[in-house]
């Protein structure tokens, strides 16, 4: 019984990362990346998986020392298990895939300052087990991938006509704005609003 209820526990970890406190669209954390990031689908996607593989490890690592680091030095600490994790994941992507990471270009370093994954260190590893921890790390980082995407998605179809670089052949009949600066805040506001209705109902 006590097992069931840890996974359930676990479970619901997870899913309220995704659903009820995703970080693009209810928390409005990440910004950064969000609006820069989602020129496509592609990019989206891949900006996601990346913060969501720091997040997972650095969520992990971060639970299981946490009693060993003294209290003063709590988030300069974090932040240097955070960026480990991100010169590896930038490193594994430069020599990948070196398209993806030429096109995310600075914001792949600047992961290291993303709030998001700072507050789930402070909010969530620091006080909790690392299985919790991984959960909360899946949890989130599926949340933030799947919004990235989903906001990319919508600017890349309406902005060129495509999707996952995929041309419907209408590229010259849409507007250009939505995969311009001003286009990002139209997509994000609107997509915003229309999860955060289905969410109270």
């Amino acid at each position: 019984m006590h097992r069931k209820e840890v996974e359930m526990n676990n479970l619901k970890v997870l899913a309220s990362g995704i659903i009820k406190n995703n970080p693009t669209f209810v928390l409005v954390l990440g910004m950064c990346p969000t609006l820069g990031t989602t020129t496509s689908a592609e990019n989206g996607f891949g900006m996601g998986v990346a913060t969501m593989a720091v997040l997972i490890l650095s969520n992990l690592v971060i639970s299981l020392i946490k009693n060993l680091i003294p209290d003063k030095v709590r988030i300069p600490a974090f932040i240097v298990v955070i960026a480990s994790f991100v010169t590896i994941i930038s490193m594994l992507m430069q020599a990948y895939v070196p398209a993806l990471y030429a096109s995310l270009g600075v914001f792949i370093p600047l992961i290291v300052v993303n709030c998001i994954i700072l507050g789930r260190a402070e909010a969530f590893a620091s006080k909790n087990g690392p299985v919790a921890s991984i959960f909360d790390g899946i949890g989130i980082g599926l949340g933030f991938t799947l919004s990235l995407t989903l906001v990319g998605a919508v600017r890349e179809v309406l902005g060129s006509g495509a999707i996952f670089g995929y041309s419907f052949g209408i590229t010259d009949y849409m507007p250009l704005v939505f995969v311009l600066a001003p286009g990002a805040f139209i997509v994000l506001g609107y997509l915003m609003a229309l999860f955060n209705k289905f969410l109270k109902k």
